[in-house]
């Protein structure tokens, strides 16, 4: 007999991340365009290069790459991840930073924790790809950043530190791990000691990706249809 189906968890309220005020026009480092702010932010502060023109991207396999899962199968990893782990909220999706090197490992991560075969609504971004950026403060945060991200707009959920040595050593990265050469280890942080690796945040997602699914195929199914009972093993 199937159990009791776990409540979707709650998602917390998007945090505004701590921008240093911006230079006044005329003054050395007041840059000119509507985006000039946001840009310096992400490039100086934080030392994440973007590309030109509009909306700002920020450029995703050279200080950090990103998973993309369903804002539910994101909630439920939240307690795997690095107090400081930024974390952004985009409508219904959630876009986990994570460490350079993530996306290439992704593919044999999943096959080795055996989801390879599993349909899962997960992706990875890495080099060559682009992330459109949180606006760190402005029109997303004149009411609601909550009210914003269920526009569409992208809002940070964690924002990411002022200090971009924090940021980048609370990125998930890759275990020192027994059959699983090449990996570096990481320093033990987050609840009940564990580890921000991305061993853990991936099978925790692919696990939540594939209960979505399968909810959401039976939420659809016509009524009076029976089909073969689901076996798990």
């Amino acid at each position: 007999m199937a159990g009791p189906v776990p409540a979707t968890p709650a998602i917390p309220l998007p945090r505004r991340p701590d921008v240093p005020d911006a230079p006044v026009a005329g003054e050395p480092g007041a840059d000119a365009g509507p985006d000039a702010g946001d840009r310096r932010w992400y490039e100086r502060e934080l030392g994440w290069p973007t590309l030109p023109g509009r909306p700002l991207r920020l450029v995703t396999g050279v200080r950090f790459d990103v998973l993309e899962v369903p804002a539910e199968a994101g909630a439920r990893a939240l307690r795997h991840l690095a107090p400081g782990s930024p974390v952004i909220l985009r409508g219904d999706r959630m876009e986990l930073l994570v460490a350079p090197g993530s996306a290439e490992e992704l593919p044999g991560l999943l096959e080795w924790l055996e989801w390879g075969p599993v349909s899962l609504d997960l992706r990875a971004l890495g080099p060559g790809g682009a992330l459109e950026a949180p606006a760190p403060a402005g029109p997303a945060w004149a009411a609601s950043g909550r009210a914003a991200s269920a526009q569409g707009a992208a809002v940070w959920l964690r924002p990411p530190g002022p200090g971009r040595e924090d940021v980048e050593t609370s990125l998930p990265a890759m275990p020192a791990m027994p059959g699983m050469p090449g990996t570096t280890a990481v320093p033990a942080v987050g609840r009940e000691g564990s580890a921000p690796d991305l061993v853990r945040l991936v099978d925790t997602v692919a696990a939540h990706c594939h209960r979505v699914r399968l909810r959401r195929g039976c939420a659809g199914r016509p009524a009076g249809r029976r089909d073969q009972p689901l076996a798990f093993s």
